[in-house]
C-alpha cells in the first residue's frame, strides 16, 4: 500500500506539472512570465477559469472544446500532461523512497519542456536550462550514487564534444542542444550521459534516413529538431544504460 501511495503522489504530481508545462512551453519562448497573466483561450482570449484547469479531467468535461467560444483545445496538451504524469509515476517505481526519483522527474520535465519548445520553435530556452541545471546542483548535493565529479565531468564532457561538432559541421549542431547536455550530464554520470548522445545520434540518423526513403518531399538540408531525440536517449540511458554498460563488458570479457 505504501509504494502504491508513493507512486500515485508522484503521478498526480506529475500530471500538474505537465498542465504548468504547456505554460512554459507557450510563454517562455514569447518572453512572458508563466506566473502572470492568467491563462486565457488563444482564440476568444477568454480567462480559463480553475475548475477548467484541473489536469486531463477539464479536457474530458469540456469535450476537448473551449467553455466559452467552442473552439478546439489542443489534445497535446492533456497528452503531455499524461506523458509528464507517466514519466513521475515510472521514476518513483524505478526509484522506491528515494532522492533518486526526483533527479529522474526533474530529468523528465526539463526534457518534456525542450522537446516542445524545439518542435514549435527550434529552440531551447536558456530560462528553462538554468532552472534545470540550478535544481539538478541541488539535487546531487543530496543525492549522488556517482562521485560529484563524475557529474562535473559529464556535464562538460558532453556539452563540449557536441560544441566541437557544431563547429566541425559548421552549425548542424544547435547552441541549445549544447547546453541541454550540461543539464544532462549533471542528473546522469558520465557513462550513461555518452551513451544517451550515442543513442540520440543513432535515433536522429535513422529518422532522417526514414525521412529520406518513405517521404519524397523530405529535403536534406532541411532543420531537425534534436531535442526530441536527445529526450529518447537520456530517458533510455538514465533507466537502463547501465543495464547496456554492463551487458557491453559482459560480452567483451567472453569475447
Amino acid at each position: 500500500m505504501e509504494m502504491e501511495l508513493w507512486v500515485g503522489s508522484f503521478a498526480l504530481f506529475g500530471l500538474c506539472i505537465g498542465s504548468f508545462l504547456n505554460v512554459v512551453a507557450y510563454r517562455v519562448p514569447r518572453g512572458e512570465s508563466v506566473v502572470a497573466p492568467p491563462s486565457r483561450c488563444p482564440d476568444c482570449g477568454e480567462r480559463v477559469r480553475p475548475y477548467d484547469l484541473i489536469p486531463v479531467v477539464s479536457y474530458v468535461l469540456l469535450c476537448g472544446r473551449c467553455r466559452f467560444c467552442g473552439n478546439p483545445i489542443r489534445a497535446r496538451y492533456p497528452a503531455v500532461e499524461l506523458l509528464t504524469g507517466t514519466a513521475f509515476a515510472i521514476a518513483a517505481w524505478r526509484m522506491p523512497w528515494s532522492v533518486e526519483a526526483l533527479a529522474g522527474a526533474l530529468l523528465s520535465t526539463v526534457l518534456i519542456a525542450v522537446v516542445i519548445t524545439d518542435i514549435d520553435w527550434r529552440i531551447i530556452p536558456n530560462r528553462i536550462i538554468a532552472w534545470g541545471v540550478g535544481l539538478g546542483l541541488l539535487l546531487r548535493c543530496l543525492s549522488h550514487p556517482l562521485p560529484w565529479w563524475n557529474y562535473a565531468l559529464a556535464a562538460l564532457a558532453c556539452s563540449g564534444l557536441l560544441f566541437l561538432l557544431a563547429i566541425a559541421s559548421k552549425g548542424g549542431v544547435g547552441g541549445g542542444d549544447i547546453k541541454l547536455y550540461l543539464f544532462i550530464g549533471l542528473v546522469l554520470g558520465l557513462a550513461p550521459a555518452l551513451l544517451s548522445l550515442f543513442a540520440a545520434s543513432l535515433f536522429g540518423l535513422l529518422y532522417g534516413c526514414m525521412m529520406l526513403c518513405f517521404k519524397p518531399g523530405f529535403r536534406k538540408d532541411r532543420s531537425l529538431p534534436f531535442a526530441p531525440f536527445i529526450a529518447v536517449g537520456a530517458w533510455w540511458a538514465y533507466w537502463y544504460g547501465q543495464e547496456a554498460l554492463d551487458a557491453m563488458l559482459q560480452y567483451l570479457v567472453t569475447v
